[in-house]
């Protein structure tokens, strides 16, 4: 196999946005062969991160990106990319035939719409990972699906740049975009709180490493539900511990207010999948969530 440097540059690439997700990008479209020729990025982070993932790529407005790139890179919080859009159409940035591609999970091609006039290819091509913005995250695009959403004349074009990144493309319809989007939130975004929430407890129940006490048993029913679905739960509220909940409860009284809100949603929740697929009966149930609803009301 050929080195990058060995290989002819096929598409002249700009970055719009040197955050977590783009300046990553834009290396990882580098080491396939393309030519990063330009990046945007105004906080003192995203300039710092372009000069060590992109270093020698030149730090330009948004514009003049625009202006050099065959293909360009939005990576621009979700929030933001409408207005980006509409402003670059308004200034007439837009070159014809530019393939234009986001990475916002809950956007798909109606964003592209006051550029469509420009003649602008887009694609929303949006990676199922969480960054760190560092060089360790191009090695995790080997393992990283990719919700893509395209015209079906581009689809080939959209699965083939993820394909060179080394990731899997995931079709997602348009009309699913921004489900499929909060799905992904919830199960990762929400995990960190999770997490966090658990470690404080544990510290304050005197476990002087939380995260290694905590690892293996999360990895495991990570691992469990990722295979089996709510077929791995286990635990009290599976179980229909009344008591064991309610001293959970006293317990984390203490703590930061969101741990036991927290707490109570997900062991409503919990009980909710679990008596509907059975494995929580409804005599055992009605205890448990008459608590759990009395705790919610306080």
């Amino acid at each position: 196999m050929t080195s990058a440097e060995e290989r002819p540059a096929r598409l002249k690439v700009g970055v719009v946005g040197a955050g977590r997700v783009g300046a990553v990008l834009g290396a990882a479209l580098r080491s396939a062969g393309h030519q990063v020729v330009a990046v945007s990025g105004v906080s003192d982070a995203s300039r710092r991160r372009a000069a060590e993932l992109l270093p020698g790529i030149p730090v330009v407005p948004v514009e003049e990106v625009v202006a050099q790139a065959e293909l360009v890179l939005l990576a621009v919080p979700d929030d933001a990319l409408t207005d980006l859009v509409a402003g670059l159409s308004a200034t007439r940035a837009w070159q014809a035939g530019q393939l234009v591609v986001h990475t916002s999970g809950r956007h798909g091609l109606d964003v592209f719409a006051p550029a469509l006039p420009f003649h602008v290819l887009g694609l929303a091509v949006h990676p199922a990972m969480t960054f760190t913005g560092t060089a360790m995250d191009i090695a995790r695009l080997a393992d990283c699906c990719f919700g893509v959403t395209a015209p079906e004349p581009l689809r080939p074009v959209a699965e083939a740049l993820v394909l060179e990144v080394g990731g899997e493309p995931v079709w997602i319809e348009e009309r699913h975009r921004a489900l499929y989007h909060a799905a992904l939130a919830h199960g990762a975004n929400h995990l960190v709180t999770l997490i966090a929430q658990s470690m404080e407890a544990l510290a304050a129940a005197g476990v002087t490493d939380p995260h290694r006490m905590l690892e293996p048993l999360a990895s495991a029913a990570l691992d469990n539900s990722l295979r089996a679905g709510d077929a791995a739960l286990t635990g009290p509220v599976a179980r229909g511990d009344v008591g064991t909940v309610a001293e959970h409860l006293r317990q984390l009284e203490p703590l930061s207010p969101d741990i036991r809100s927290t707490y109570v949603a997900l062991a409503r929740a919990t009980a909710e999948r679990a008596l509907a697929s059975g494995r929580l009966r409804p005599t055992a149930a009605e205890p448990l969530l008459d608590i759990l609803a009395s705790d919610q009301e306080r």
